[in-house]
Order: structure tokens, then C-alpha cells, then sequence
């Protein structure tokens, strides 16, 4: 009977470590997780954008000009296998995505849609002059001049949180989106990206927004005064997710354009 009480116990022990070893093995798999980066890029010039028009939800098709720096940045993102494609459902941004794709060689890929990547929606400012909405939106930032604000804007002295706030006070219509509810919906399609990154073991992901809510997405989550900049036409920002931290690598990165840029004009 000792005998065999002793086997029992032993056949215990046994199992308790190997179930340790293995709970301390998925822990260590948990907490050492792969990088995973996501490449945000504006979409290119669209024809709201050559006329100067406000452009959140309102949308409109790219120009030439707009498809050829599509191309640009397609071939300048040539040597990185992706293994997921994002845009909203804006047109500019799918068309965007087609355009670089096709650049890029891709042939067999689905394009997920998630309108937490759409631009700032600017209620009734929508389709209008952008100098409109400058013009009213500046005196509540302390701005007298349009040249004094287009200075702060593009140097990046004015916030993108204020700015947000104070295009949403401004308008006519109350319907404009504020920081608060563009960053929500923004960070939660990170959220989703990256969930679905770790889900299917995703390294590298490329995703299509719009300027002003990728600046939103980014506003908490760095330091670097770049993020108030505005962001051109098909640029870059970059960001690296793991064991749950996010960094911030690129802003503002314009060098795959001018890469693919080179490469096609050699």
C-alpha cells in the first residue's frame, strides 16, 4: 500500500511540473511578443485638395498628380512584405491603396475597411473654401492674421488637440467632430490592427488614412513636436507595437516617395 501511495504521489509532482513548465512557457511567449509595425500613409492628392476645399467626410477621386505620388510611395515600399491593407471606406484612401498595390505587384490581397481611419469629419465647414474655416475657427486660437496662423500651422506651434477643438467650436452647423472623439474612434483602429496583427501573426501592416485624424491617432502616444506638423500627401508615419507599447519611429517620412521616385525616373 506505501508503495503505491508513494507512485501516486510522485505521478503528481510530475503532472504539477509539467503543467508549471507549460503555464511558464505560454507567460514567456505572452510577454516576449514579436514587433509588429504598421505604416500609416496619407493618401494622395485629390481633386478637393487642388481646389483648396475642405475634405473630412466629403470626399473626392485622386487628380493625376495625386495617382503618380501613389505610385511613388508603391514603389518606394517595394522591398516590404506586407502581410494586411487597411484604408476607411473614403474612396481617396482605396483608391490610394489600389494605385500603390498595383506598383507594387501585389496581386492576390483584400483590403479591410475601418471607418475609425476615416479623416476629421468638419460638419458644416464640409466641401467649403478651407480659408472659411480658417477664418473662423482662428480668432478662438488668438490668431489676428490667416498668415500668422499659417505660420504657427505648418511649423507646428498649434496643437493638434486645440486645432481639432477649435474647428468643432466654430462651426455652424455643431456637427464637427472634437479631439476627443477622433482620437476614440482613431486609437480604437490601431486597437483593431494591431489585435488582428497578433490574431494571424502579422509583422508588417500598411494602412491608408487621411492627414489631420492620423496626427490625432498619434497626438498621446509621442513626445515629438513633429506630430503637430501637417502631414503632405502620401507620407509616412510609423508605428512599432509590442508587449503592449506603442513607438512612434516616423513622422512626417517622405523618403519612400522620393526612393520610388528615383527608381522611376531612372
Amino acid at each position: 500500500m506505501k508503495k503505491i501511495i508513494i507512485k501516486a504521489l510522485v505521478t503528481v509532482n510530475l503532472i504539477a511540473s509539467s503543467l508549471l513548465i507549460t503555464s511558464c512557457a505560454q507567460l514567456s511567449s505572452n510577454t516576449s511578443q514579436d514587433a509588429i509595425t504598421i505604416y500609416f500613409a496619407r493618401h494622395g492628392k485629390t481633386l478637393f485638395n487642388s481646389y483648396d476645399l475642405v475634405q473630412g467626410w466629403a470626399d473626392s477621386p485622386l487628380t493625376e498628380q495625386g495617382i503618380e505620388v501613389a505610385r511613388y510611395l508603391g514603389e518606394g515600399l517595394k522591398d516590404i512584405k506586407f502581410d494586411a491593407y487597411y484604408t476607411s471606406d473614403a474612396g481617396r484612401q482605396r483608391e490610394t491603396m489600389q494605385v500603390l498595390l498595383a506598383q507594387k505587384g501585389v496581386k492576390d490581397y483584400k483590403i479591410q475597411e475601418l471607418k475609425g481611419l476615416r479623416e476629421v469629419f468638419y460638419g458644416g465647414f464640409e466641401g467649403g473654401p478651407n480659408a472659411k474655416m480658417v477664418n473662423a475657427s482662428m480668432d478662438s486660437l488668438g490668431y489676428k492674421s490667416v498668415e500668422s496662423f499659417y505660420k504657427s500651422y505648418k511649423e507646428g506651434e498649434i496643437s493638434v488637440a486645440a486645432l481639432t477643438n477649435a474647428i468643432a467650436k466654430s462651426d455652424p452647423k455643431h456637427q464637427a467632430e472634437d479631439y476627443q472623439q477622433v482620437k476614440q474612434r482613431t486609437q480604437a483602429a490601431l486597437k483593431t490592427i494591431v489585435n488582428n496583427a497578433i490574431k494571424h501573426h502579422q509583422k508588417n501592416v500598411l494602412a491608408i488614412s487621411s492627414g489631420m485624424s492620423m496626427q490625432v491617432m498619434i497626438s498621446d502616444l509621442t513626445d515629438n513636436s513633429n506630430k503637430n506638423k501637417p502631414l503632405s500627401n502620401a507620407t509616412v508615419v510609423k508605428i512599432v507595437y509590442k508587449n503592449g507599447q506603442y513607438n512612434v519611429v516616423e513622422i512626417g517620412n517622405m523618403d519612400y516617395v522620393k526612393k520610388g521616385k528615383s527608381t522611376l525616373k531612372n
